[in-house]
Order: structure tokens, then C-alpha cells, then sequence
């Protein structure tokens, strides 16, 4: 059975991570290990670590981390690749500190200088932030785009293609977002949908590589190329196809997190876990 689970703040201390998670009933968390929209953010407190690391022993829980939004690795402006770069390794190396198995982060838009250039300078950037972080057991995970604007990684095969030119490709994995998927034309929302998504993405990238799924209904409808996610079963995804999700042996390895709305009384995540949960029945 798949570890159920949502993205949670840790503000207050990132063991807080673990205290919220429980009420609303996660058994995988997400977290971010500085703030997404800076470059730059204090050192982790060794006694912060060494409390995160405890509580995480007694939970048991999988965990991943999201990167910073500002990072952009298929940017060919060498001022953003820098800053893009230490980013990236600064989050990956707090990562490891943390014990935290999974970094997820989006690969890019290549603004312009087209795909095959974006990714070679994912996988060049990327090679780079590997090699200057040898002994960080933390995995950088790919996640697909929807494919707004010139983002690269909407399909399976831009991914496969980064991590092709790889110097280092056993350190990384691929994180799933159900929403993106769908915006980018792979149709979830029907079983033949969700089969041919799977054998496309098997045949690509390898289902062993797949390390965590993001659990999104999506606002916008199939293709649009657009990124806005919706809690489950509200948006055009429907509850039927993440049912199917969750209750497939395939995918039950990499923990399935939420990143739905919240809602203006913040309980959206524990409402979608509480349907995700009677959705394992069936």
C-alpha cells in the first residue's frame, strides 16, 4: 500500500513538519528545507538536524523535499546557472544533513534557446551539482512540467533525455505530478489513460525510477499546458483516477503527496487524506 501523505509547513522548526503531518493523518511528508522564493537562507541548526532526524527515526515516515522555485537549470544566462546551481546544491546538502531521501525540483524553461539546449544545460548543471556533492545519500528527483511556456520535462522523453547525458544518472529519480501529467496531455483520468501513461512512462524513464508522486486534481482540462492544481475530485482529474493511482501496485513503492489548495480554513489537505484513505478501499 502507497504512504499517503501531504506537503506541511515547518514553520516554528522543521521538526514541526512531523507534529502537523500526524493531524491530518499523513504517513509521508514533504517539506521545504529553506524558503522557495529566496537563494540564500541560514545555516540548519546542528541541534534542529539532530531533532528532525529523531522525530523521522520515530515516525517512519518517507520523506521528500521541494527545491526553491527560483531555480532554473536550463537557463542560459550563466548569472541565473550559477545561482541556480549553488541553490540547487545548498538544498541537496541540507537534504542530506536532514536524512530527507528525495529532492524534487523542476527542471527549467530554456526561455527561448529551445528544448535540446535546455536539456543539455539541466543535465550539464546537473552533473555539476552531483559531482560537488559527493556523500549526499538524498536522490535529486525530476519532476514533469505542464508545460507552460518553454518548461522543459512536459514529456516523458525530455526527462529520459537529461538523464541520458548524466555522468551520475543512479543518483537520480523522477517525481510524478498527476496535475502536470494531465495539463500536458497524458489523460489519467480514464483507466486506458492511466495505463498508457504508465507503459509510456515505464518505457522512458523505467517505474523503478519513480520516487515520489504528487497527488493534484488539476483546474484547467486535459493539455491545456497550464499548472493549477485543485483538490481531489473537484478538479477535471476526477476521484475515480486517483483511486486508480493509489491502489495501483506499480507506483506503490514512491510516496504519494498532496500539493492541493488548502482552502480558506486550511483544511483541504486533511479533507483530500481523509478521501484518499475511504479511496483505498476499492
Amino acid at each position: 500500500m502507497a504512504s499517503l501523505g501531504a506537503h506541511v509547513s515547518t514553520a516554528g522548526g522543521m521538526a514541526k513538519a512531523f507534529d502537523r503531518g500526524a493531524d491530518i493523518g499523513c504517513d509521508a511528508v514533504q517539506v521545504f528545507v529553506k524558503s522557495p522564493n529566496q537563494w540564500r537562507a541560514r545555516p540548519l541548526d546542528p541541534q534542529e538536524v539532530e531533532g528532525f532526524r529523531a522525530r523521522s527515526l520515530e515516525a517512519g515516515w518517507p520523506l521528500v523535499a521541494h527545491a526553491a522555485y527560483l531555480i532554473n537549470l536550463a537557463s542560459a544566462d550563466e548569472e541565473i546557472a550559477a545561482k541556480s546551481r549553488a541553490g540547487l546544491k545548498d538544498e541537496f546538502t541540507r537534504c542530506g544533513l536532514l536524512g530527507i531521501g528525495g529532492l524534487v525540483f523542476h527542471p527549467g524553461a530554456h526561455l527561448g534557446a529551445g528544448t535540446e539546449a535546455g536539456i543539455e544545460a539541466i543535465a550539464r548543471n546537473m552533473d555539476t551539482v552531483l559531482a560537488e556533492s559527493e556523500g549526499v545519500d538524498t536522490l535529486l528527483l525530476l519532476e514533469n512540467t505542464a508545460g507552460q511556456g518553454s518548461t522543459v520535462g512536459a514529456r516523458f522523453e525530455e526527462l529520459a533525455g537529461i538523464i541520458a547525458l548524466l555522468d551520475q544518472p543512479d543518483r537520480v529519480g523522477v517525481c510524478l505530478d498527476t496535475c502536470h501529467a494531465f495539463s500536458a496531455g497524458y489523460d489519467v483520468s480514464t483507466e486506458e489513460g492511466h495505463e498508457a501513461l504508465l507503459a509510456e512512462f515505464d518505457r522512458h524513464l523505467g517505474l523503478a525510477r519513480l520516487r515520489c508522486v504528487h497527488l493534484n486534481d488539476s483546474k484547467h482540462p486535459l493539455g491545456s499546458r497550464k499548472d493549477r492544481h485543485e483538490n481531489i475530485g473537484v478538479g477535471l482529474i476526477g476521484e475515480d483516477a486517483f483511486a486508480r493511482i493509489i491502489n495501483d501496485p506499480r507506483l506503490a513503492h514512491a510516496p504519494q503527496v498532496l500539493e492541493t489548495p488548502l482552502g480558506d480554513d486550511d483544511g483541504g489537505h486533511r479533507r483530500d487524506l481523509s478521501l484518499l484513505r475511504t479511496l483505498l478501499t476499492r
